[in-house]
């Protein structure tokens, strides 16, 4: 017995420190992954080039710089767009436009330092875009095109919209008004809130950059994707501001000579969502706006047809946008610049000296940001004929490469005749030198990378350990371990990485399989009849998942049962809404029967179920108004009207919160006795039917949180749920053991959360119930809605597991009784199984919760492992920033959040007070 004991207490200390080792191996491995790039420090000053004389006068004086954020190419460029009168501009040559390629990551923050410095950001930066109150991505210390302007001394900055731009700034903008990013609920006010600054600004002669940042175009993407009813209305309110500012250049003297930039930060996907790498997110558009312009007779056709590929014009990249500013407003470029002057704004200027000294110019720039990243002086002396015929390094290639171009501008500032297109040699040798430096891998760490996977391989070795003792026999263990290393090899594929959903799908499908089969098996019923009634409806509900919402890159917004049978059929939709409801309900008044009065049990419940189902009716007719049918306006929205979304949702929210606290009483009371008789006997049900309460009422939340199209996923669920209890119910000796139904919930957690729309892209990361009854921006409270509404099905399995676990303890008990306790085993070893049997029985419910959490934290270890080995081997790969980072922030996510919070604390407190 003391032997069993401290074989025990070894395992459980092994599972602790493989737990915390999980943790520590991501947090090593990524700040060897994803460090700051050292940057050259200082403001860039103009520097004296041989043969040249001074710098060639700037067309113009004053910037303003409009950002609307999410402003896909197509939004402005085609016949379906709202903006009509930038259109017109384009035709009569005041506007040049362009389809700018934004890389990955397509979120604000990293695109704003490209878009102001016109380097490549680090991709840790889209972690940090997500936190309003981090101050550690500040460009303050860095040289930008905001820092050369306020260096003109020229006037002032000033700056309305997205309050990235002060965290990105401090201390840089002197008159601003910030609004939050996140809080994609508002469509109009984030808007009227730069808006309203405009006229006076537009009066005021003391600036030389207005910078406006608007949001609400990006929200009504994140809300109902890029043909939402609200989108063109939005276009056409852009579009407005466009001619409001384009008009006062046109009219006001002490604006003639000011450039105004109309730009997107990123575009979005079919969804509405934007991070990752579509064509749709990395496609935003950009047009330089002005009365000057209309001299370059650059007159082209708008608007154009429709392109799958959103390019549109000429395609510059972002970081374009540094040395064009610093050419057409006249300051230095941006010290760290890998961006190419446009060359379609060089006949501005009639010289070819004045063309030669600014090309020349942003060649010897880079030159200096290649010597700096290389530590060489390549570019500083002449190269033998020799080593240009065997180039040593990229570096020296592009060193030799720069020797016909670099004649070409000698030629061009003496005033040699040149052909019409004597700048194309220098400029193609730019793009080669751009290409080259933004495609580096970063300043890896590779003794942390080491470090972190050693840990995470440490991690394994002891999940490992300790499900090999917590397991008996072992080699039930099988199917994880098979699961676990294929889905690790899997990691070191770019197109299996993007399309992980499938693999899921075909292991879930092949265990539920393998489930029904031995159902079969074991059952005195007919093949046909287990067939209908357990199998067909099993393997069906799991078709439906997969085919429920196309995920991944391939097949994204390709046809799914949400396209073709949920959306273009509302009144389908509702009635699968309304059965979802309706079964909550049903299992939320059966949870509290027998332990309060009906007459309170029902209108309690009732109206708590309602005002979850008005809130999703309420919010969809605001997000989506051609999905909610007239019947449900007319019978429920009506009777709640005036009620706000925020305040619907505060509702539903405090319902569950007292419900809750209402379940967790009845332990207590139930445990502690009533009217003081301390002598009562305690019922042994009832903190588990209380925990199975708590299931019940994380249901509507994560109704509540998730898309109105989801919703019906939920009965899916349930039916999945029903199979398993079944299988645990069973009492001869075949029932589900711990093992298999740790391994069920594992596939079904990850399988949901495909389902319901996840993948590998940040671009599927869904923000549309973030800020459900959140008034402002609350970095805990929205972090814990997105959770939820991202993961709402894999929290849901986990509390599903908690309550199954507790029916697996029961049903030993009776077996204990009836003297068939073996835990579901079979076959085989059935000494061995019976000592396990006997000590699971005398360690308590505990063991069981112990063995899920040994068979999610193997997996886990395994996967963290994985990932961290593919990102190290292939930190070169082409895809390293597009696919196998955002791997990796996902393998984090999953593994912290799910796995470390839900798995194992939230789901070992439930357990724990379900087994008091």
């Amino acid at each position: 017995m003391s032997f069993r004991r401290n074989g025990s207490l070894s395992s459980t200390l092994l599972l602790i420190v493989a737990n915390v080792l999980i943790p520590v191996a991501i947090v090593i491995f990524a700040t060897g992954f994803f460090p700051y790039k050292p940057l050259l420090p200082g403001l860039a000053e103009y520097e004296p080039l041989d043969g040249y004389g001074e710098p060639p006068e700037a067309p113009f004086d004053k910037l303003v710089f409009m950002v609307v954020d999410a402003l896909r190419s197509d939004f402005v460029y085609t016949t379906n767009s709202g903006f009509k009168s930038t259109q017109s501009l384009i035709r009569h040559g005041a506007a040049i436009p362009f389809t700018a390629h934004a890389t990955s990551p397509t979120v604000t923050m990293p695109r704003l330092k490209a878009i102001t410095t016109g380097s490549v950001p680090s991709f840790l930066d889209v972690v940090l875009n997500i936190d309003e109150g981090d101050e550690s991505s500040s460009l303050a210390s860095q040289d930008t095109w905001l820092a050369q302007m306020k260096a003109k001394g020229t006037g002032k900055l000033v700056m309305y919209g997205d309050d990235t731009w002060l965290k990105l700034f401090p201390g840089t903008l002197d008159r601003a008004d910030g609004t939050t990013s996140f809080f994609v609920a508002d469509f109009t006010e984030v808007d009227h809130n730069v808006t309203r600054n405009i006229p006076g600004e537009l009066r005021n002669d003391d600036w030389n950059t207005m910078i406006l940042h608007y949001l609400g175009l990006d929200h009504i993407g994140h809300k109902g994707g890029p043909r939402s009813p609200h989108m063109v209305p939005k276009q056409r309110e852009m579009d407005g501001i466009v001619s409001q500012i384009y008009k006062a250049i046109e009219t006001q003297d002490h604006l003639k000579s000011t450039l105004f930039v109309l730009c997107g930060d990123h575009g979005m996907n079919d969804a509405g969502n934007h991070g990752a790498s579509s064509p749709g997110e990395t496609s935003p558009a950009l047009l330089f706006i002005s009365p000057k312009l209309k001299g370059l007779q650059t007159n082209q056709d708008s608007p154009l047809p429709d392109a799958e590929d959103f390019q549109f014009y000429s395609t510059v990249e972002q970081s374009d946008l540094a040395p064009t500013l610093a050419a057409l407003l006249g300051f230095p470029i941006p010290k760290n610049n890998l961006g190419v002057l446009i060359p379609e704004f060089l006949s501005i200027w009639p010289k070819k000296a004045d063309q030669a000294y600014l090309l020349h110019q942003n060649a010897r720039q880079i030159q200096t940001v290649i010597s700096a990243a290389s530590g060489t002086k390549t570019f500083d002396g002449a190269l033998t004929a020799e080593s240009c015929a065997s180039p040593s390094s990229d570096y020296e290639e592009l060193a030799c490469a720069w020797q016909g171009p670099s004649k070409i501008v000698m030629s061009a500032r003496v005033g040699d005749d040149m052909n019409s297109q004597w700048a194309l040699p220098v400029v193609t040798w730019l793009r080669k030198a751009q290409e080259l430096m933004s495609g580096m891998a970063s300043n890896y760490d590779m003794s942390r990378l080491i470090l972190g996977q050693v840990t995470a391989l440490l991690a394994v070795i002891f999940s490992l350990s300790t499900a090999t003792k917590t397991v008996s026999p072992t080699r039930s263990l099988t199917p994880l371990l098979v699961i676990s290393i294929a889905y690790s090899i899997m990691m070191f594929a770019s197109s299996y990485v993007e399309e992980e959903q499938h693999f899921w799908y075909l292991a879930t499908s092949t265990w539920f399989g393998y489930l029904t089969l031995r159902g079969f098996k074991r059952a005195n019923t007919t093949f046909p009849a287990h067939l209908l009634l357990t199998a067909f409806p099993v393997l069906v509900s799991l078709r439906l998942l997969r085919a429920w919402n196309q995920t991944g890159q391939k097949h994204a917004g390709t046809p799914d049962i949400v396209k073709l049978f949920i959306e273009p059929h509302p009144h389908f939709l509702w009635l699968l809404v309304g059965l979802t409801y309706f079964w909550t309900h049903r299992q939320l008044v059966h949870s509290f029967h027998g332990r309060i009065p009906v007459p309170i049990n029902y209108p309690v419940m009732t109206g708590l179920v309602l005002a979850a189902f008005t809130f999703k009716a309420a919010f969809t007719l605001e997000d989506a108004p051609e999905l909610v049918v007239e019947f449900v306006k007319s019978s429920l929205l009506d009777f709640t009207r005036g009620a706000s979304l925020i305040a619907r949702a505060r509702a539903v929210f405090v319902g569950l919160g007292l419900v809750a606290m209402a379940a967790m009483g009845f332990i207590l009371w139930e445990m502690t006795g009533t009217g003081g008789n301390r002598k009562r006997s305690r019922p042994k049900r009832v903190p588990a039917e209380a925990i199975t309460t708590l299931q019940h009422l994380y249901t509507i939340l994560a109704l509540t949180q998730s898309r109105t199209a989801n919703i019906p996923l939920f009965l899916i669920f349930n039916l999945l749920y029903w199979f398993l209890s079944n299988e645990i119910d069973v009492l001869d000796g075949t029932g589900l053991s711990t093992v298999e139904l740790a391994i069920s919930s594992l596939l079904l957690q990850y399988a949901s959360f495909f389902a319901m729309g996840g993948s590998n892209a940040i671009s599927s990361v869904d923000l549309s119930n973030a800020y459900n009854g959140v008034s402002g921006f609350n970095v805990v409270l929205v972090g814990v809605l997105t959770y939820v509404g991202n993961w709402a099905g894999p929290v849901w399995w986990a509390f599903g597991t908690v309550v199954l676990l507790g029916k697996i303890w029961r049903r030993d008990q009776r077996q204990k009784r009836l003297g068939s306790g073996n835990d579901g085993k079979r076959g085989s070893d059935e000494k061995e199984e019976k000592a396990e049997a006997k000590q699971r029985l005398e360690e308590g419910p505990v063991s069981l919760f112990k063995t899920y959490v040994a068979v999610t934290t193997l997996f886990t270890a395994f996967s963290v492992a994985a990932v961290m080995a593919a990102c190290t081997i292939l930190r070169t790969h082409l895809f390293v920033w597009t696919v196998f980072s955002p791997k990796y922030l996902y393998c984090v996510a999953w593994s912290l959040g799910q796995h470390l919070v839900v798995n194992v604390g939230l789901s070992g407190l439930l357990y724990w007070l379900g087994s008091l």
